[in-house]
């Protein structure tokens, strides 16, 4: 995917008149609530609402939007996020691995997906 792709991608997941990610926009397309993003990206429920915290919680949520826009068009790339397990983790999905802290890993196999290597 082209860095002009990704960018129009994650600009669907603005706040608006900001230059900050929406954590209820990625909340609502991954049909989850805010309590379960805010255990997601391990930034508190009340954070993610402030507008004081939003530097941080952008940089919390910007691997998940990059995830998604990696992963393809946003309805099919949330159910992909959610329900399909990532070989060579048990049955793991993307979801499971940002969970637990392990969101490069994610990104590392979409880039090996979209380089062929895991085809």
């Amino acid at each position: 995917m082209s860095t002009k792709a990704f960018e129009i991608s994650a600009s669907r997941f603005g706040e608006e008149r900001t230059p900050f990610l929406s954590p209820k926009r990625v909340a609502e397309l991954l049909g989850i609530t805010m309590t379960e993003l805010a255990g997601l990206t391990g930034i508190a429920r009340n954070t993610l609402a402030a507008k004081s915290g939003a530097r941080r919680v952008d940089t919390a949520l910007s691997p998940i939007v990059r995830i998604l826009a990696m992963a393809g068009d946003e309805q099919r790339a949330a159910i992909w996020f959610k329900h399909q397990p990532i070989p060579g983790w048990a049955g793991k999905t993307a979801y499971d691995l940002v969970r637990e802290g392990k969101t490069d890993k994610v990104l590392a196999y979409l880039e090996g997906v979209r380089s062929g290597i895991y085809a």
